[in-house]
């Protein structure tokens, strides 16, 4: 979990963000157009209070985690005080590593207890100990499931009734039941669909507990289980065509996935296409939702209370790293992994 930063800029005009074993803080720098690296070590020491001789700064983040004097030395790439920030390619919200001798008292937020770094116990927080602190957000390149297969008769009812009947004017979804073979393949070989409530662009449950025990009680005797959700997107849904899911989606195949309690779950989606002649195809797609993305949700950083606004993004309640920045709104494409997708036949008369 990242540290909070602490803006000693009172108004600044840009802001430099200082990494050090004491977490991320903020320096105001009054005219970036004229500001040196000197200018930033002067502002270093009075607004964190790290006198400019114990500091050495670098835009290497290896500086924190650097073993020996030697070493420090050779990752400082900020030495030169006459040298303009500018043409370092340091401008407002740049990351710039701090490593410094001695102790001092990081203070906090007003009315917060004092915080004190870790370096006051004689040791440096590490680069693993920061990462530990913050949630990073990269994507999985390959799915816990080798391939999901569809029954032909299975896939055909679903979607002809939400294309004939529906006209894909609404979503409509169902949990699917099938069996996981060798390898974590999945094969869909049924779609219950549970009382549900549907418009353009939300799909609302309806549960029935008991109910579900029945189907999941029906499925066991036939020797399947419950392997995943399908759901289809409707053809007005908001942006349309800039995304694969919303965020909503991303949201709701999270938390069943999340209760599936299997790895192999397989989340599909079903929509209508255009082909090149014009006409219109039904279209199936399987994703899993990364590890990252369902450890996200059960651990509640999912603002699932800011779900209006950009489809595309997934927005969190506190930062999340994703690649060197800190953000609060994630690409929902950073928490797919596609899974191959092909279509079996199911021997009813067996």
């Amino acid at each position: 979990m990242p540290q909070p930063e602490r803006d000693r800029s009172n108004g600044g005009a840009m802001i430099v963000r200082v990494r050090s074993r004491d977490g991320l803080e903020r320096v105001g720098v009054p005219d970036p157009n004229s500001a040196t690296v000197g200018t930033l070590k002067n502002l270093i020491q009075s607004q964190l209070g790290v006198p400019v001789p114990s500091q050495t700064l670098s835009r290497d983040r290896n500086l924190l985690i650097a073993k020996s004097p030697v070493e420090v030395a050779s990752l400082s790439d900020l030495t030169d005080p006459s040298m303009p920030l500018s043409a370092l390619g340091i401008s407002h919200g740049s990351f710039v590593f701090l490593s410094y001798e001695g102790l001092r008292t990081v203070p906090g937020p007003v009315g917060s207890a004092t915080v004190t770094p870790a370096g006051s116990f004689g040791r440096k927080m590490t680069m693993d100990d920061l990462i530990a602190r913050q949630m990073r957000v990269s994507r999985q390149e390959n799915p816990h499931c080798e391939s999901a297969s569809f029954d032909r008769d299975a896939a055909h009812a679903f979607q002809l009734y939400v294309n004939e009947t529906l006209a894909f004017a609404i979503k409509r979804g169902g949990f699917m039941y099938g069996r996981i073979g060798e390898g974590g393949a999945v094969e869909v070989d049924f779609i219950y669909e549970p009382p549900q409530v549907g418009t353009e662009d939300i799909l609302t449950l309806l549960r029935d507990p008991e109910e579900e025990k029945l189907v999941d009680a029906i499925a066991t005797g036939l020797g399947m289980r419950r392997v995943g959700f399908v759901f289809t997107q409707a053809v007005g849904r908001e942006g349309k065509g800039e995304y694969t899911m919303s965020s909503r989606e991303v949201i709701q195949a999270a938390e069943l996935q999340a209760e599936g309690g299997i790895e192999e779950w397989v989340t599909a989606v079903v929509k209508l296409e255009v082909n090149e002649d014009g006409a219109a195809d039904v279209h199936f797609e399987a994703f899993q939702l990364s590890d990252i993305c369902v450890k996200l949700f059960k651990e509640g950083w999912f603002d699932t209370e800011a779900v209006d606004g950009d489809p595309k993004v997934s927005k969190m309640k506190k930062d999340v790293v994703v690649g060197t920045k800190d953000v609060r709104e994630v690409d929902n494409d950073f928490f797919l992994v596609p899974v191959k997708i092909s279509d079996h036949q199911v021997n009813r008369f067996l």
